[in-house]
């Protein structure tokens, strides 16, 4: 029992990881080629989610919701990037903070006008609403696991595209240099661009796939940021390969530690302190593996090399 336990939370951390992969790797890209802090990377993620209720919800079909909501959010992200966001590129950290915290606040408030205050419900697919049996005596949501499925898939395709193509050339020489990377007739304006929208589509990919499992609701966005900056802390900004290893370090001590702090804390104090001090514990224990990277590591486990 115990062993079957342990395999569905690394399942469950593994799916938690890839999805923050998702987020993070339009982070990372966007923190890494144009050296902005993007606060409002959240309520793009956000956004994307409450597109694709709405489709959904509009039309009947996950696919279509999902597809559409995808759609949306990368010109919605890209139109942001051509409109607002380029104004604080020369600008200094703390210019680029205020700015984009300001499209947080403001985000949140459109949201809730559009939409209203409650959360909006999601079921999956039809096709996938049940479980799994993936050994004698094991089940897993069968949702889960086609989340895990278009994770892996996103991750070997980003791969692909940074490390085998022209463009994926072109981040990578931004993400080292960007002075150098222009010198060489690199347009980086449309770099920049290009790099905001897919980042942008990949948020709602990740709000899209996760409104089934979590409410699409306001503010859905700020707890979320602060992990997809941990992730990027721990794998290297500006790098794809550190994002994804840091996301699956991440999903998986948090999942894990969420299960086994409790646990050991019942043993070694009583059902009292794992009750109330193990949930507390098992929270800072991604906050303590960052310390650990950035001790040994200072500029994370892949720095800027894609």
């Amino acid at each position: 029992m115990t062993g079957l336990l342990l395999l569905e939370q690394s399942l469950n951390g593994l799916q938690f990881g890839l999805m923050l992969f998702l987020l993070a790797a339009g982070l990372t890209l966007v923190f890494g080629i144009m050296d902005m802090i993007n606060l409002a990377h959240g309520s793009i993620y956000m956004v994307g989610a409450y597109l694709m209720a709405s489709i959904t919800l509009a039309s009947g079909s996950f696919w279509l919701g999902l597809g559409g909501g995808v759609l949306l959010t990368a010109a919605l992200g890209a139109l942001l990037e051509l409109t607002v966001l380029r104004r604080l590129y020369e600008r200094d950290h703390l210019s680029q903070v205020l700015g984009t915290f300001a499209i947080l606040l403001m985000s949140n408030e459109a949201v809730r006008m559009v939409w209203g205050s409650q959360p909006i419900a999601l079921n999956p697919p039809a096709a996938l609403a049940g479980p799994v049996e993936l050994l004698p005596g094991f089940t897993y949501p069968a949702y889960r696991l086609f989340i895990i499925g278009v994770g892996l898939a996103v991750a070997l395709l980003l791969y692909v595209l940074v490390t085998r193509t022209r463009v994926g050339m072109q981040v990578r020489a931004g993400a080292s240099n960007r002075e150098m990377a222009q010198a060489m007739g690199v347009d980086v304006r449309r770099l920049f661009t290009l790099v905001f929208a897919v980042g942008s589509a990949l948020c709602a990919l990740a709000g899209g796939l996760l409104g089934p499992l979590l409410a699409v609701q306001v503010g859905m966005g700020e707890s979320i940021l602060i992990l997809a900056f941990v992730v990027i802390v721990i794998g290297g900004i500006g790098s794809i390969r550190g994002a994804l290893l840091g996301a699956m370090l991440v999903g998986v001590v948090d999942t894990a530690g969420r299960m086994l702090i409790p646990m050991l804390f019942d043993q070694l104090m009583g059902p009292d302190a794992a009750a109330t001090a193990g949930p507390a514990v098992a929270s800072i224990l991604i906050y303590v593996l960052m310390a650990a990277v950035l001790f040994w590591k200072p500029l994370g486990l892949f720095p800027a090399h894609g």
